[in-house]
């Protein structure tokens, strides 16, 4: 039976990735900042554990709990909308850090036990802002389309060490906590001029045509897992396929 670990759990994609898995037969060990906040139930299949991406004692210590896994998702994220002028640079360094330099640290982290067992997926969770550009998230977009370039040159240094990198490109979506997971009000990073140009975005994103729910995600992370076909890129959504496929 296969072990995957997925980071960023507490909700969202990360929190539907672990519960489609487990339904599938996996081992699942589900990693998130607080696991007091998990809304899983810890089973035989299924274990919760702390991890910060962006401590490298924590990501140590929450491998070394996790034991040998076949599959690593890097998931964990942070969202960050409004001006860049407006933006705080502690808060822009915190997105990088977690979205960007976690994304990197947890991927360095596990490349020896599939290196040594010849074996293993890494899945990089992005977003189809990679895909097109999308206004008021520039900070953000440039912290996942650095993810989009280390996957690309990664996939081909780890392949002939039989380890696959793959990206998955969600949309937007707007059930999960990507507006909530900052403490920022809208109104300090969007002050006029920026107001009344973002109003129209903001009305559109209140009533989107198409979306990526959490359920998207997860069945695009395991057609990553279980591709044979050496895809590299799984828009997960219908707004996201629509834009891959443009």
């Amino acid at each position: 039976m296969k072990t995957i670990l997925i980071t960023g759990c507490s909700s969202g994609y990360g929190l539907e990735i672990a519960r489609h898995f487990h339904a599938l037969g996996w081992n699942v060990v589900a990693t998130m900042r607080n696991p007091s906040a998990a809304t899983l139930t810890p089973s035989e299949r299924l274990r919760i554990l702390a991890l910060d991406v962006s401590d490298p004692d924590s990501i140590a210590l929450a491998l070394e709990l996790a034991g040998p896994i076949d599959v690593l998702v890097n998931n964990a994220g942070i969202g960050l909308f409004g001006a860049l002028e407006h933006s705080p640079m502690a808060k822009i360094r915190d997105v990088y850090a977690t979205n960007t330099l976690g994304t990197i640290a947890m991927t360095q982290a596990v490349i020896p036990q599939f290196r040594t067992r010849g074996s293993g997926i890494i899945v990089n969770v992005t977003s189809s802002a990679t895909l097109a550009p999308f206004p008021l998230a520039a900070a953000y977009t440039g912290s996942k389309a650095a993810i989009q370039g280390f996957t690309g040159s990664l996939a081909h240094e780890l392949a002939p060490l039989g380890i696959a990198v793959k990206l998955v490109e969600p949309g937007y979506g707007p059930t999960t906590a990507f507006a909530q997971n900052t403490d920022i009000r809208l109104a300090d990073v969007l002050p006029e001029p920026y107001g009344s140009y973002a109003a129209p975005i903001l009305a559109a994103m209140a009533n989107p045509g198409l979306i990526t729910t959490e359920a998207d995600v997860a069945e695009a992370v395991w057609r990553a897992v279980h591709d044979q076909s050496g895809q590299a890129h799984f828009p997960a959504g219908a707004d996201a396929v629509a834009l891959a496929a443009s």
